[in-house]
């Protein structure tokens, strides 16, 4: 299956990468290092998908905080 998600900044993927290890961590849940996600389930990457996205809320939300 091809994936058509692009980032607008090629150049936050590493933090990406980072922020979705760290909240699978908090999760409890094992990311697999190979990069196959073959093993887990569905649930659980929905899980951590959901929670990057809410972390990416906050962050903007307290970036922008200050601005109006």
């Amino acid at each position: 299956m091809a994936r058509n998600n692009q980032l607008v900044v090629p150049e936050c993927r590493a933090a990406l990468e980072q922020l979705k290890f760290e909240i699978a961590r908090e999760l409890g849940f094992q990311i697999p290092q190979d990069g196959y996600y073959g093993n887990m389930l569905t649930r659980e990457a929905g899980q951590i998908g959901g929670n990057i996205t809410k972390r990416l809320v906050q962050i903007a939300e307290q970036q922008l905080g200050g601005r109006f």
